[in-house]
């Protein structure tokens, strides 16, 4: 093969390869933040990893979870840019539903996903988290910076923004996700 057919060939792979990329971006998919601040009203921008030092002196954070808070993860090498996931529900001193998006699949979104504290003192400084392929929780412990509330350190708390449900299956779901909802957008603006 000639240098010119192979530097054309080349080119043509590569162009090939920036077009395919270019139309399906990777942003395509719904990634955790931009559904964790929807669904909180945490107004906070940047990758999950930034969540946490950005809410210093903006709202209050703190290790017990409340409803509408949102679980900052930290970093790993399965996650290198953390996650964000908003409380649904505390369902005792261990155990909590949380909606997120993007875990269990790219652009995924879970309601009332299962999480559960496996740290030493209690303080959900390490989670586990349902894994919808597996029907559990994930084998993989998932250390966390702790909870940003929706509210300044000093103020009361403020309203969460409400959820839109726009389709649920009949069928029997797994223990971590038993209403099988599916989130598009929130309700109403904050």
């Amino acid at each position: 093969m000639s240098p010119f057919f192979t530097r054309f060939a080349l080119r043509i792979l590569l162009a090939f390869g920036l077009a395919t990329a270019a139309a399906a971006p990777a942003s395509a998919a719904l990634q955790c933040v931009p559904y964790a601040r929807a669904q909180s009203g945490i107004d906070i921008r940047g990758n999950a990893l930034t969540w946490w030092g950005q809410a210093e002196g903006r709202y209050r954070r703190g290790a017990e979870p409340e409803v509408g808070a949102v679980l900052a993860f930290r970093p790993t090498r399965a996650m290198p840019i953390g996650h964000v996931a908003v409380v649904a529900e505390i369902v005792d001193q261990r155990h909590i539903y949380l909606n997120h998006a993007n875990w269990s699949g790219p652009g995924r979104i879970e309601t009332r996903a299962l999480a559960e504290d496996v740290s030493a003192n209690g303080d959900w400084s390490v989670v586990r988290v349902w894994y919808a392929p597996q029907h559990s929780l994930g084998l993989r412990t998932n250390p966390t910076f702790g909870f940003i509330y929706n509210e300044t350190p000093d103020a009361a708390p403020t309203a969460v923004t409400p959820r839109t449900v726009i389709a649920s299956t009949a069928a029997p779901r797994p223990a971590g996700n038993p209403d099988g909802e599916v989130i598009l957008a929130s309700a109403g603006t904050n």
